[in-house]
């Protein structure tokens, strides 16, 4: 695996490549490459043991990426679009909201979503409640008034259960706290004390996961968990393919907008458990080592 270091590319290969391993043993073996792409080029290394798949997202892992490809003779799997030409790759496995085409090349397989590290249900008990919160990007602003609102009524009406909350880099300064003064039935866990693995733990085990509508990512791994998920509403500067997706995923019934949730019906059962990476993995087996699939 080819990683440039940062969290949210590199949860994204881990995805998949541990769903892979469910399926066949893995041997993992975690390259960081610089951020400048010439650089990372330059610097890409055949290890002794040649690699037998190469797996990667972040721009700057993409040269290195075909180097290693063309020197060890193995597959390269590119998550998100990439920044060369899509041909250059053995697979991409880029968000459908990234693609352009009305028909996708054979090496090209779209997702719901990016692939992320999240776990499927074990079948255990499940009836926590998660609420996620992103902050002002690109897409969206921000309004902490109704998001304090959307958040008391939200656990005030679903008392019954047990209320976690935690932020993002990308959350005002103080958000946290307020929210904690306004609703001291939330426990506040501040993104900065939670480790890699806290989010996907948390995640099988919420019933419910509310999220503002601006973390995209976060949105598609509350699905991977088999949550009923809502969306609390963000002032939107601007509309993209990211914020269509997010609009598709409601008209689909794929998650509730606060504006539309009824505490007294809940929220809206997905129509599936989203589980892209399983699938994904399935497909890179069945297209490079189809051998190793397990027998069915």
């Amino acid at each position: 695996m080819l990683t440039d270091g940062k969290p949210g590319h590199e949860n994204q290969s881990l995805g998949l490549i541990e769903a892979i391993d469910k399926l066949t043993p893995v041997e993992l073996r975690r390259e960081k490459v610089e951020r400048n792409a010439i650089a990372g080029l330059l610097r890409a290394q055949l290890p002794e043991v040649a690699p037998a798949l190469i797996v990667g997202a972040g721009h700057s892992t993409h040269a290195p990426m075909l180097k290693l490809a063309r020197q060890s003779g193995a597959p390269c799997v590119v998550l998100m679009k990439p920044s060369l030409p899509l041909s250059l790759f053995d697979l991409c496995l880029i968000p459908e909201h990234d693609i352009r085409e009305k028909e996708c090349p054979p090496n090209v397989e779209a997702t719901i979503g990016a692939i992320n590290r999240v776990p499927p249900p074990d079948g255990s008990p499940r009836r926590g409640g998660l609420i996620l919160l992103g902050g002002p990007s690109s897409t969206h602003g921000w309004d902490a008034d109704s998001i304090r609102e959307s958040v008391t009524t939200i656990v005030s009406s679903c008392g019954d259960r047990p209320w976690r909350i935690t932020d993002s880099r990308r959350t005002p300064d103080g958000q946290l706290s307020e929210l904690a003064k306004a609703c001291p039935a939330l426990v506040c866990h501040p993104h900065a004390d939670t480790g890699p693995e806290w989010l996907p733990q948390r995640l099988t085990e919420a019933a419910e996961v509310w999220v503002s509508e601006d973390s995209v990512s976060m949105i598609y791994e509350s699905l991977s968990s088999g949550a009923k998920v809502g969306l609390f509403a963000c002032p939107q500067k601007k509309t993209n393919r990211i914020t269509r997706g997010v609009d598709r995923l409601s008209s689909e019934g794929w998650v509730t907008r606060f504006a539309d949730w009824d505490p007294a019906t809940g929220l809206t059962e997905p129509p599936r458990i989203l589980r892209e990476s399983d699938r994904c993995a399935g497909l890179v087996l069945g297209r490079f080592f189809p051998e190793r699939l397990p027998k069915t």
